[in-house]
């Protein structure tokens, strides 16, 4: 370990008070211990290692962002105390992420043989004494949550807003919030994990919550881990000692039925100890056939949300305030046609956005209609794919169950008619044909006929909610 000297010669130089330096941190980290309990210590803790120290300073690393955040939000003035109550000198505790060649000292791992009295920590892992390294499941159970991700920056519309509405509650009051667990689904890109990040971040900003974030996958992984490294208690006690648990693309865990009885109890015990849990998927509980039927009765008891496809308005200000946050001026009409031509996925949407304004950036150019077509040549080719008039009528015939025949048919009862006009409605939405062109398919009516078709369902859709999602699940099944 490198250590700093300073003028008066009171720093540790010597090899005896580099190892009075890693006694005092062993006797900390003890204290510690007894003061935030066995459980706590061990999930937020003991991923700190001791770094050099620079005059009246000392510095301790921690392997993630995230966790030198937490620990320096919960717990940076009782470290400073401490260290200042062992050594006097030490003025100033800082906290920073490891970086790869940093001098450190290996993190402790306090058991119920350690004392405060213990052999200190060597860095060689060849001294028999030392406490061993935490096993591979004892990593920081929690992933970096992105800055990015926040209620702030989500931009909330028809689609989304209710389930933006069931992410603000559980972040204000996740012991209170009436509905255990939040289960948000939607097609991909569409916001699932925006509103989790910004569910983790605003908890942690208010102080006192324990946060686990993590995929299904990554899930999936840890536990086989602890499997390998005969460390299953330490495991299930890690994931059950947080506040809120957050699992992001359950669906990963379909045909792994270890891992979902694993969580099927884990999820339990949070429950009946009134900790919060979200979950996210691609479908609904209902939908995830593969889930075994317990579980996926326990997610349905909860809150089950439903992310819609973006709707043209909202991907208009979702592109607004991407454009405005970047400083580049992006004109209207280049607004409009992106989205006009990506409506499945905001992801693909932001990056066609970003990947504009770099280039006006890097090039110093205006940005136009004309470079937009020429810079996202390669994405807007891959959007002209788009559905036919032939499959929007077999997929509503299908829905409604009618006839084919009845799209192109005279008649003009409610229960063919309505359909029809949805059709009709769709083919404007979805395929670039004019109006004349939409009405020769169904049976050469007028493109006036289409014009009201069109205006009727937008209608319909404002004031039926039913109704409004039918024809949502009708135009996502459509562009999947």
């Amino acid at each position: 370990m490198t250590i700093g000297v300073d003028d008066d010669e009171s720093a540790f130089s010597r090899m005896d008070d580099s190892k009075a330096v890693e006694e005092s941190w062993l006797r900390i980290c003890s204290k510690l211990k007894g003061e935030v309990g066995e459980v706590e210590y061990r999930t937020w803790l003991t991923k700190i290692a001791l770094g050099p120290i620079d005059g009246d300073e000392i510095t301790l690393l921690l392997p993630t962002r995230f966790l030198r955040d937490w620990v320096r939000s919960q717990y940076g003035d009782r470290l400073s105390e401490l260290w200042n109550q062992e050594i006097s000198s030490i003025r100033r505790v800082e906290l920073q992420v490891a970086r790869p060649g940093d001098p450190v000292a290996p993190p402790i791992m306090l058991d119920e043989q350690v004392s405060s009295t213990a052999p200190t920590m060597a860095a060689s892992n060849d001294t028999e004494e030392a406490p061993r390294n935490p096993p591979e499941v004892k990593s920081d159970i929690v992933a970096s949550l992105d800055t990015r991700f926040t209620f702030d920056t989500f931009v909330v519309g028809k689609p989304n807003e209710f389930a933006y509405a069931c992410a603000r509650r559980v972040a204000e009051k996740p012991s209170s919030v009436g509905f255990n667990p939040l289960f948000l689904y939607g097609g991909v890109g569409l916001g699932k994990t925006h509103l989790m990040h910004a569910i983790g971040a605003e908890l942690l900003q208010r102080g006192n919550v324990s946060v686990a974030y993590m995929s299904a996958e990554k899930f999936m992984y840890r536990f086989i881990a602890a499997i390998r490294s005969q460390s299953t208690m330490e495991f299930k006690e890690q994931l059950r000692s947080v506040d809120v648990l957050m699992i992001d693309d359950l669906q990963f865990l379909i045909g792994k039925d270890n891992t979902q009885e694993e969580f099927f109890h884990t999820f339990n015990a949070l429950v009946d100890a009134g900790r919060q849990i979200v979950v996210s998927a691609d479908k609904s509980p209902s939908d995830l056939s593969g889930l075994e039927d317990r579980l996926r009765t326990r997610l349905g008891c909860g809150m089950v949300a439903d992310i819609h496809a973006t709707t043209f308005e909202l991907r208009i200000s979702i592109l607004e305030a991407k454009a405005a946050a970047s400083g580049v001026v992006v004109p209207t009409k280049v607004l409009e046609f992106l989205a006009h031509k990506i409506t499945s996925n905001v992801r693909e949407l932001e990056g066609a956005l970003n990947r504009l304004i770099a280039h006006a950036n890097l090039f110093g150019r205006p940005v136009t209609l004309e470079a937009t077509q020429d810079v996202l040549h390669d994405i807007l080719k891959a959007h002209d794919r788009r559905v036919t008039i032939e499959e929007i009528q077999k997929k509503v015939a299908e829905h409604w169950n009618i006839r084919l025949t009845d799209m192109s048919s005279a008649r003009r009862a409610r229960a063919v008619a309505r359909p029809r006009q949805v059709a009709m409605y769709l083919a404007k939405q979805l395929t670039s044909r004019s109006l004349p062109e939409i009405g020769r398919k169904f049976g050469n009516r007028d493109h006036t006929t289409v014009m009201h078709a069109v205006s009727r369902v937008a209608e319909l859709m404002e004031r039926d909610a039913a109704f409004a999602e039918d024809v949502e699940l009708l135009r996502r099944m459509l562009e999947s």
